[in-house]
């Protein structure tokens, strides 16, 4: 009888699953995603292909369900467009001149009648496709800020919601296509495996890996809804937050903010690396993509119980911004609050460079403009075409200097 007894409790104990029990494994999904083995995870190759069937793993070990057209997976192909600002062809067949991108579903269906989605888009630029920054002999752009930081934040997350803050349903979502023109986040507004009328608000990270020692964290989108401003600031663990209205810009969240659902978009800013070979694991902060899920996990049990959150247009910055002929060769600081542009990297062989411009350098004039701010700074540069010439004014360690520049 005791030998059936500790029969029936070996199996009790081995023979069901075991409940999940959320660990942070940021580090470890960064790892994996950002490995030389998957070749940079370019859209449509087996790379990216590895790094899906990682996430799906990733996926059921949390215990989320499969909200794909095909388990965890919502394929969609397409031909690369031929004109850099024409619209995408998606394609219902794959045919020898198209790409098949995956996006990756998952879900914690907590019977409610509204679902909160978070995504961060897990594709990136192979051996250096289009939009690469590098020059010089091919090499694996493996992306770890670029975005397996904010896949591991996702699924950081993901761990943390599961049976808690449940007013809400979540669908977790790592985008394929980003990097070739938020093709997947698109796709999927078109074509939602739930109904997209129903979503309360979207969350997407795009490069959190690299939080400085200020803690300045860019948040896009807060004027997409009446309660972000105020969330912010009162879950606010002590960033210095950078906000900006607008809920368009250069990632996946523009895709749902067109479809008139409040979003947020998280960002710790440019770097020397950003689309280059260089974005490696060992440069992130991990510590500060922790603390990231933190504040977004606050964000989401600090409106667990407001219902469906206001929708609000913003407007459209993009639409302002001035088209370029010639391009200055700098990597703007992005989350820089001062007045002028900050240099936060200088690319090899550019007028900058060869006008002597150094990182940390803030441009406060260009030709007869008066530079303030980035948008200034665009419509001074949008002025200029190849062949052109004049002078930069940049403060460097408090004086200013001058310097002739050559379009």
């Amino acid at each position: 009888m005791k030998k059936i007894s500790l029969l029936v409790l070996f199996i009790s104990l081995f023979g069901c699953k075991q409940e999940y029990k959320h660990v942070n494994k940021i580090n470890e999904d960064v790892t994996f995603l950002a490995d030389d083995k998957l070749e940079g995870r370019e859209t449509g190759t087996k790379g990216e292909k590895e790094a899906a069937a990682y996430l799906v793993k990733r996926f059921k070990d949390i215990g989320l369900q499969p909200k794909g057209t095909d388990g965890f997976y919502q394929t969609f192909s397409f031909k690369p467009k031929t004109e850099p600002h024409g619209e995408v062809n998606y394609t219902n067949t794959s045919e020898d001149s198209t790409i098949t991108g995956t996006n990756v579903l998952g879900y914690i269906d907590n019977q409610a009648e509204n679902t909160i989605i978070i995504g961060a888009h897990y594709d990136h630029l192979g051996y250096g496709s289009e939009g690469s920054l590098h020059r010089g002999k091919k090499e694996i752009h493996n992306g770890a800020d670029d975005n397996a930081s904010g896949v591991a934040v996702m699924l950081d997350l993901a761990g943390k919601l599961k049976k808690v803050n449940t007013s809400n349903n979540y669908l977790f979502m790592a985008f394929s296509g980003e990097e070739m023109g938020l093709l997947g986040s698109n796709y999927f507004t078109k074509n939602a495996t739930l109904d997209i009328s129903k979503t309360n608000y979207m969350i997407n990270m795009d490069m959190v890996g690299r939080l400085k020692q200020d803690s300045t964290l860019a948040v896009y989108g807060v004027g997409t809804s009446p309660r972000w401003k105020q969330t912010l600031s009162a879950t606010n663990p002590g960033f210095k937050l950078v906000e900006k209205e607008s809920g368009v810009g250069p990632s996946d969240h523009t895709s749902f903010y067109l479809q008139d659902i409040p979003v947020l978009h998280f960002f710790t800013g440019q770097h020397d690396d950003y689309h280059r070979p260089g974005d490696d694991t060992e440069k992130l902060n991990y510590e500060g993509m922790e603390a990231i899920s933190n504040y977004l996990f606050d964000i989401i049990t600090e409106l667990d119980k407001s219902g469906k959150l206001a929708f609000r247009k913003t407007k459209n910055e993009s639409e302002e911004t001035p088209r370029f002929k010639v391009g200055l060769g700098v990597v703007p600081d992005y989350l820089f609050d001062g007045k002028g542009m900050r240099v936060d990297g200088v690319s090899e062989d550019k007028p900058a460079q060869k006008a002597g411009l150094q990182k940390g350098d803030i441009v406060v004039k260009l030709g007869d403009s008066a530079v303030v701010d980035m948008m200034s700074y665009m419509r001074a540069l949008s002025a200029f075409k190849q062949g052109d010439s004049t002078q930069v004014v940049v403060k460097r360690k408090g004086e200013d200097i001058q310097a002739n520049i050559q379009f």
